[in-house]
């Protein structure tokens, strides 16, 4: 059984807790959090004890962590945990910043080591078919991908202001979604942003509402749409036209009921928000990370992924920011 200790006792960290208290081949034994009630009430509701990282880190017993914490906090307990030879779950973003997260990445890779990052859309189910279907050749080469992603409201502007703004914090997830669907990377970024939903968000920096349109060698393309306002639920589809047809994913409801009289045809509305919706992709991956760890095989997604999809978020900024399309740098691993 693998001993694991949690940093972070937020809501996603509350999350990772229960997933992986759930799962019969490992036990939680550490959370850890600067807020100690946070901590305690949440180890309480798992079966493990709140902590302090030094507990964490100085435990031969525990053999992973999962990083749910702050991002400020993250790259510093990466290097932590490279250094007390613990496996790594780690939240996005490893860092905010391209140069830190490829300064991390360094580390891990001169350590011998690995993370595995929390690219969740990769594990939900109806993705994760769609996948395996381009895989298997079902519908030839993907030649047009079309991501739609709409939150329900913006995050707090403070938040707006550390996270780097919506391309960095938000359309990156959809950037990772892009490069796998895709199987090719991105040689090509251009961008729009506009801020619609509410001016502060422009004062700190970012759109609230964009398009990033993103081009492969081969020529395929993948067309990403956002905005921070969907007033109707959390908006999350794809779609991918192929040389010899199409594969769709729509949106989660609460029920499939469809009501329909005299004057309409109506069913429940999207899920509310990414903890609803993906909910049973953060449980997939944690059993991924768990499988991955007794097999000894590789971390997928990693530190790889998650700079180049960092990469292609600044790309993506740069573009909106100049009207000009972008050009990707090439990335070899560091």
């Amino acid at each position: 059984m693998l001993t694991f200790a949690l940093f972070g006792a937020g809501r996603i960290g509350r999350i990772h807790a229960r997933n992986v208290a759930s799962q019969p081949r490992a036990r939680l034994k550490y959370v850890v959090d600067p807020n100690g009630a946070a901590a305690s009430e949440l180890a309480a509701a798992v079966g493990g004890a709140p902590a302090q990282s030094e507990d964490v880190f100085d435990d031969p017993d525990v053999d992973a962590i999962v990083i749910a914490s702050s991002a400020e906090t993250h790259a510093e307990l990466i290097m932590r945990a490279i250094e007390s030879r613990k496996a790594i779950f780690c939240e996005k973003p490893i860092e905010r910043s391209t140069e830190r997260t490829r300064a991390c990445a360094r580390s891990l890779h001169e350590a011998g080591s690995s993370l595995f990052l929390g690219f969740q859309r990769r594990f939900d189910p109806s993705f994760a078919a769609l996948h395996r279907c381009l895989a298997d050749g079902e519908i030839g080469r993907p030649e047009l991908v079309v991501l739609t992603s709409r939150d329900p409201a913006p995050p707090p502007i403070d938040y707006i202001e550390r996270s780097g703004g919506l391309f960095r914090e938000s359309m990156v997830h959809d950037f990772d979604v892009a490069r796998w669907l895709l199987g090719e990377e991105p040689t090509e970024v251009y961008a729009v942003g506009s801020c619609l939903v509410d001016p502060r968000i422009g004062a700190a920096g970012s759109p609230d509402t964009a398009v990033a349109t993103l081009k492969t060698a081969s020529g395929a393309i993948c067309l990403v749409n956002m905005s921070w306002r969907a007033a109707y639920g959390y908006d999350q589809r794809a779609e991918v036209l192929g040389s010899k047809g199409m594969l769709q994913v729509g949106n989660r409801q609460a029920t499939s009921v469809i009501r329909s009289d005299g004057q309409a045809v109506a069913g429940d509305r999207p899920l509310p928000f990414f903890l609803e919706r993906y909910s049973e992709a953060y449980v997939a991956e944690i059993d991924a990370f768990i499988v991955a760890l007794e097999g000894g095989h590789s971390f997928v997604p990693n530190e790889d992924d998650g700079l180049k999809a960092l990469i292609l978020a600044d790309c993506a900024q740069q573009s909106a920011l100049s009207g000009q399309p972008v050009a990707v740098p090439i990335e070899r691993r560091v």
